[in-house]
């Protein structure tokens, strides 16, 4: 966590191993937080949940079978969770109601991000395409 006035760290949330990818419900309750493992390791592959309010991570999404969640964005209805496989040619879909890996589509080598639109706002904030 960054003090914006004084731009200094002022607390640490762990999330996951790999923690690199930050996105933000449409309710503005979570964040979710793509943990990629390491590039050898995929193994604790995942996505955490912190929730605003507390400042907490609430939950754990793991996700079997080694994965590497990586860039990628919320759809415009909140419903879905997209984010790039960076290190097994991969693209993921997640429900975000349930946190279940909807399916796995197999893309190129090395993904590293997704643009995901419509989304809501007039402007983008970054390279994933967070708007507000």
């Amino acid at each position: 966590m960054i003090d914006g006035d004084q731009f200094k760290q002022i607390d640490f949330i762990p999330t996951g191993v790999g923690a690199h990818g930050l996105y933000f419900s449409r309710d503005a309750k979570y964040m979710y937080v793509s943990n990629r493992g390491t590039a050898t390791d995929h193994s604790d592959g995942s996505i955490s949940l912190i929730d605003l309010k507390t400042r907490k991570v609430a939950t754990r999404w793991p996700i079997p079978g080694g994965v590497s969640p990586d860039m990628g964005g919320v759809s415009a209805d909140g419903k879905e969770l997209w984010l790039s496989g960076r290190y097994n040619s991969e693209v993921y879909v997640f429900d975000t109601g349930t946190g279940k890996l909807k399916t796995r589509i197999k893309v190129g080598d090395g993904p590293h991000g997704l643009c995901v639109y419509p989304q809501p706002g007039r402007y983008s904030l970054g390279h994933t395409g967070n708007m507000r």
